[in-house]
């Protein structure tokens, strides 16, 4: 099965198979992306439901918009354990944010600079396959988090290791290949519904829609940084000694992982 991601770059990979021209393929995808979201912008505007608190307000100050912005804001920096909550949200990905700028580089490119040389249809197929988040959704229903969390870091690292095992090998069995993707996105999947719900955990309170909002913003973070100097390190130490790296960089977040608290409740399906 496909995601919405793999979808895409095999429509990428046909246009560009027929036209020749890789600015071109994409420039044509993306306008049918963006045709898309304005059907998806018209029915979340006329057919999806609204909740009766979402209503018009009456018109409120600058000041005390301000006001409720800082309160918000600081509120959510005052959490018990802010610190060790901050570097967890920072680290569970630190390894998967590095592997996952370098993935579709490193299928694409050719044999001689370490990659697997593949076409944009056949990444499309290999890295387009769908994780597994419903499925962590349900374990969790059945102990909590605090019973999964550990699993699910594993299930979100450990799979990094195929991609050392491609980068050794560069074997040219794209069935190989796709099991090997397959594998690391079916971790990706279960691993990131641990993280997803430690930041509903985190968010709960007076302030839990906007405090969700902050924990996602330094997700967003978490995925940036190490994502900045992803391209940097491959390009120092070659595609195989880049993803012993991203190995290595999974030792940060089951350290972190250690030190967080969770109710041992929350998640369980009442």
């Amino acid at each position: 099965m496909l995601s919405g991601q793999g979808l895409l770059v095999i429509l990428a990979g046909q246009i560009e198979e027929s036209s020749g021209d890789i600015p071109y393929s994409w420039m044509k995808t993306f306008i049918i992306v963006a045709g898309l979201f304005i059907i998806f912008l018209f029915y979340h505007l006329f057919v999806l439901p609204h909740p009766k608190s979402d209503s018009p307000r009456e018109q409120v100050q600058f000041k005390h918009f301000i006001n409720e912005f800082l309160k918000t804001f600081i509120s959510f920096f005052k959490k018990k354990e802010i610190l060790i909550i901050i570097f967890f949200i920072l680290l569970y990905r630190f390894a998967e944010a590095q592997l996952v700028k370098m993935a579709s580089p490193f299928l694409l490119d050719d044999k001689e600079v370490g990659g697997l040389a593949l076409t944009t249809s056949q990444v499309g197929i290999a890295y387009g396959t769908v994780g597994v988040i419903a499925l962590g959704g349900v374990a969790a229903s059945k102990h909590g988090l605090k019973f999964w969390i550990w699993w699910m870091l594993i299930a979100i690292n450990l799979p990094d290791i195929v991609y050392v095992y491609l980068a050794a090998s560069q074997t040219s069995n794209f069935i190989l290949i796709n099991i090997c993707v397959a594998v690391e996105q079916f971790g990706y999947g279960f691993g990131f519904t641990a993280f997803m719900l430690y930041l509903i955990y985190i968010s709960d309170g007076e302030y839990k829609t906007a405090h969700y909002a902050i924990a996602t913003g330094l997700m967003a973070l978490g995925m940036m940084l190490p994502g900045m100097i992803s391209g940097w390190i491959q390009e120092q130490v070659g595609y195989l000694n880049f993803f012993i790296w991203v190995c290595i960089s999974t030792i940060p977040a089951f350290i972190i992982t250690k030190f967080i608290k969770i109710d041992p409740e929350f998640g369980k399906k009442k």
